[in-house]
Formats: C-alpha cells, structure tokens, sequence
C-alpha cells in the first residue's frame, strides 16, 4: 500500500514513516502544502494522510479539496492540533474522511487507517481474497486453501498490491511506484526477484493448486487463474 503523509514537524514525519514501513506500507513525505498539492493528485496513492497546518500557500483542507476537485478518490485523513466539532465539519465539507487529534497515538493512526482502506470500493469484508488465497490486511495474514504463509513485509505488500488489482497486469514500473518509496533506488530485476519469491510461497508451495501469480510477455505481471 502507497501512502503519501505531508506534515512539516520533521519528528511526526519521520516517527510515522518509518512505523509504516515496518509494517510494510510505501510512503512517501512532503513537508509544505504547494508540494504536497502536487503530489496528492496522483491516483497511486491508496491513502493520503496530511497535516492541516503546513507552510506554503495552501493549508491541508486546501490540498484536499483541490485533490478532490481533480479526482482524488484515495481516503484523506486530517492530522491537526484543533479538534473542535466546527473544524472537523469544516474537514469533511472539504473531502476529508477521517481526522485525528495531535497529539495522537501510532496505533489509533494505523486502526483508522485500515479502517478507511478497508471502505469502498474495497469489499466490506477487511479479508482480501482471490480464488483460495486470502490475505488480511489488519491481521497481517496470508494463507491460500487454509495453509498459513509467512512472508516479508515487502511480500506482503506485493501480495496486496495485486490481490486489489486481481486480473490486470501490472508492469515493472506500476509495481515500483506503487509497492516502493519514491526515494528508493529499485532496479527492474528488483521485481523479479519479489516476484520469485512470491511464487515460491504463494504457487511452488502448492503444487496440486493452479498457479496465480503469472507473467505476461512482454508486459509485466498478472494475478490470475
């Protein structure tokens, strides 16, 4: 999951994204409001979580009402220090989803995060599934025909990645800007290597089950039957 956090107070920023990326989300941060505009328009996104004070020409609920405006359809959620019933009337008018009061724990960050990834156009079950695999996004749970599997953070993400996107193929790029931070260096082969580890616990490791996860020449990857 991609998760683009603006928040200028370079402690919160650096707290939440490295908590996120031990739990296997890509984020990306920004630290002013004419930026962060730019970056939020982007539809690879699954979530956007923005601070609602930020220097620049713009505050949070601006960013997300011209997101909006421009087609966002990733959940918004409104980090700020005034949590007063007219501001938060104010964020939902605005496109916001959810909004979280400063100081705020890590925890209730991450539930209502999952919490509005898991509204739709996502099934209104919190379990993803495709044929007999199945994956739980708060539970941090993978298991296909009932038989656990462990995997990495990284896996997990991947898994994820294509379970939402089940049917479509998905090339090399779409896969490293969605499943990789924006300032990681990721080489093509990079996928390649996820991916095999992927088939080796998701397909090698069933081998009476028909293989999902398949490549399509000359175009990239495809999760299908």
């Amino acid at each position: 999951m991609r998760v683009l956090l603006v928040e200028d107070e370079e402690k919160i920023a650096n707290a939440v994204k490295r908590g996120l990326e031990l739990k296997g989300y890509a984020v990306d941060t920004v630290a002013d409001s004419d930026t962060g505009l730019s970056y939020a328009v982007d539809p690879d996104y699954d979530i956007i979580i923005l601070d609602r004070m930020l220097p620049g020409s713009k505050d949070g609920l601006d960013i997300a009402r011209q997101a909006r405006a421009e087609g966002q359809m990733a959940p918004i959620l409104i980090l700020t220090a005034r949590g007063s019933v007219e501001d938060k009337v104010e964020g939902l008018n605005a496109g916001v989803d959810d909004y979280l009061v400063k100081p705020f724990s890590f925890s209730e960050l991450v539930a209502r995060m999952q919490a509005l990834l898991r509204r739709p156009p996502v099934p209104t079950s919190s379990v993803l599934s495709y044929a007999d695999l199945t994956l739980d996004p708060a539970k941090y749970e993978v298991a296909r025909s009932g038989k656990a599997i462990k995997l990495s953070n990284k896996e997990f993400a991947l898994l994820e990645y294509f379970i939402r996107h089940s049917e479509q193929i998905l090339t090399k790029d779409m896969i490293i800007n969605h499943v990789w931070n924006e300032d990681a260096i990721v080489m093509p082969n990079t996928v390649e290597v996820y991916i095999g580890y992927l088939r080796s616990k998701i397909d090698r490791a069933f081998p009476n089950q028909p293989q999902l996860l398949n490549t399509v020449r000359g175009f990239g990857y495809k999760l299908s039957r």
